[in-house]
């Protein structure tokens, strides 16, 4: 039986996409996967989604995502973290408890970037770890002052390392992949623009630094192993239409709400492409653009 396999994208606020399209998973019990993978935002996602809770994704990013007490551009002018990613997580638990039963019995991973190295590192989630690895997964670097250290080492946010870990995916056995991203499929990454100012910032932690510049080209290499997958595989892409307007730090709700809609729709259209009830189209080859 060919392993099948789940990731989703990171993207801070652009998750809301993701959002909609696991929450129309959930609508019609859709979960054929054998394992996930997420990174930052797609693991905050994916939590929603394996613990059959609709909806808590979409009220995590709108309702506590645009809250001062996560998001604060004054704290981050005098000093403090632009985004408090403990109180999030902490937050979120609170305000919408996971049902840990379901959440644990499909295995999800995620992936988070070792501060020493520069490169990714993956957890497989846990009752032990679930905060830890959260809190690590979307450690954004610079904008979150803090560095969680857990299992013998320090990390940031995984998308530094592996923004779309669908490698990973497959060296783990997966051979049917499905991808949600959160760009349109015409994106490709830039290279930083100031490396000289990237070094700088990150001058404590020269290997985060180096896997900064590198970001660009490992992120689209990863679209061209999507493109171009081995022989034995067929990896699948969710992907927002190209008017999708969210950025990494909207904080506005229309925008949001509109994205949502976007993942909706595009969740529902890929089950009914993946149930023949549309015939052969995109969703059923490698890659379409």
């Amino acid at each position: 039986m060919t392993n099948k396999a789940l990731v989703v994208e990171g993207g801070a606020m652009r998750g809301i996409f993701a959002s909609g399209v696991l929450d129309a998973f959930l609508d019609q019990n859709y979960k054929p996967y054998d394992f996930a993978i997420g990174v930052s935002a797609g693991a905050s996602n994916l939590l929603g989604y394996l613990s059959n809770a609709p909806h808590r994704s979409y009220q995590v990013i709108t309702e506590l995502a645009t809250d001062k007490r996560f998001f604060n551009r004054t704290r981050f002018a005098r000093g403090g973290d632009l985004v408090d990613v403990k109180w999030l997580i902490e937050e979120s638990n609170r305000r919408f408890p996971l049902d840990s039963h379901a959440l644990f019995s499909t295995p999800m991973i995620a992936a988070v970037t070792n501060i020493e190295t520069g490169n990714a590192d993956y957890f497989q989630l846990s009752p032990c770890n679930l905060e830890s690895v959260l809190e690590a997964t979307t450690a954004l670097p610079i904008a979150y002052k803090s560095t969680p250290c857990f299992s013998g080492g320090c990390y940031t946010d995984g998308g530094v390392a592996d923004s779309i870990p669908v490698k990973e995916a497959y060296r783990r056995g997966a051979r049917d992949i499905t991808v949600v991203l959160s760009h349109p499929l015409s994106y490709q990454m830039r290279p930083a623009r100031a490396p000289w100012l990237m070094k700088r910032l990150l001058a404590r932690y020269p290997g985060i630094a180096e896997s900064m510049l590198v970001r660009a080209d490992n992120y689209n290499q990863s679209l061209e192993f999507i493109r171009h997958p081995p022989s034995d595989a067929t990896i699948r892409v969710i992907a927002p239409p190209d008017e999708f307007a969210v950025k990494r730090l909207t904080m506005n709700l229309t925008l949001l709400e509109q994205g949502y809609q976007m993942g909706l729709e595009a969740g529902k259209q890929h089950i009914s492409n993946r149930n023949g009830i549309h015939g052969l189209d995109d969703q059923n080859c490698h890659f379409c653009l």
